[in-house]
Order: structure tokens, then sequence, then C-alpha cells
């Protein structure tokens, strides 16, 4: 067994310093995961800490300690769709102040992509997400959002296929 499964079994086990080093192994991408579904750095940062928080508390009815990454993004994606519900509820709208162009053309270009990727819906937002920062296949996505993996993986393709129309029209702008 190796180490990142006896850690896995250690926190099963009750063992807080071994759920803490799972947590900090998998910190980042939770974080950029729920930062680009959420388009906000304090509801991210709250969504993981609720999303870790639920999982510690619940680590013994984790399954399988192979399945441990995908538990966490499970019960994070959760948190993030809950997020999304009350963003629409609220219907608040970004400022354009934060698409401002910086100085150098790649800052441009970066807020340019961040600001077209905020412009998907919540689900397609979600699901590239999962799929760039989680590492799920379409098939693991459809399983965790409870649909068909071929309106996954349609779902992904059109939304970045719309993200690169607009990038082309943009280049041909400059």
């Amino acid at each position: 067994m190796d180490q990142y499964l006896e850690l896995v079994e250690a926190a099963r086990a009750g063992d807080a310093g071994a759920f803490a080093g799972l947590y900090e192994a998998i910190y980042k991408d939770l974080y950029r995961f729920a930062l680009y579904t959420l388009r906000n750095e304090a509801d991210a940062e709250d969504a993981v800490s609720e999303a870790v928080t639920d999982a510690y508390a619940s680590i013994e009815k984790l399954r399988s300690a192979e399945a441990f990454r995908a538990w966490m993004f499970r019960i994070l994606s959760n948190k993030c769709k809950n997020r999304l519900r009350e963003y629409t509820r609220k219907h608040v709208e970004l400022e354009e102040a934060e698409y401002v162009a910086a100085s150098t053309p790649e800052m441009t270009d970066s807020l340019y992509i961040r600001k077209l990727f905020g412009e998907l819906t919540d689900e397609e937002r979600l699901i590239i997400s999962m799929h760039v920062f989680g590492g799920y296949t379409g098939k693991e996505i459809a399983k965790m959002l409870r649909m068909n993996a071929n309106t996954v993986r349609t779902k992904e393709s059109r939304a970045l296929k719309r993200m690169a129309e607009k990038i082309n029209s943009q280049e041909v702008c400059i």
C-alpha cells in the first residue's frame, strides 16, 4: 500500500494529521476548481472550507481509499452547485472593471479568457472545471452530475468552441 492510501486509511481511522496531509496535497486543485467555477475568491475559499469540513466529519463513510480525491471533488462540486443556485437567486452582475486591460499582452489575454469563461453558463463552467482542474473524464463527470456522458461531452465541446470563436474573432479585431 503506498503512502497516499495509508494516509487515507489513517484519516478514516480518525487521524486528523493524516487528513490534513491529504488536504494539503489537493488543496490547490480544489481551490482552482472552486475559483473557476464560482468566479469569486472569497466564495471559492468558503466552498473549499465547507467541503473539507464536511469531508472530515464524514471521512469514515468513504468506501474506498482510492476514491478519496474523487469523493472530495464530488463534495466540492455540490458546494459549488449550491452557491451557483444562490447566485441565480441574487443575480449578481460582475463589474466590467474586473476585466480592465492589464499592462502586458499576456495579462490581457489571460483576463480576456477568464472573461469568456465567466460568460459560460454555470453548468458549462462546472463541467469544464471538473475536466480541466479536477482531471475527470466525461463519464466520471456525467456520473457525478447525474447526466448522460454524451451530453457532458457535447456541452463541454460547444462551450469550448464558442470560447475559441470569440478568441479568434478578437485576434482579428486587434
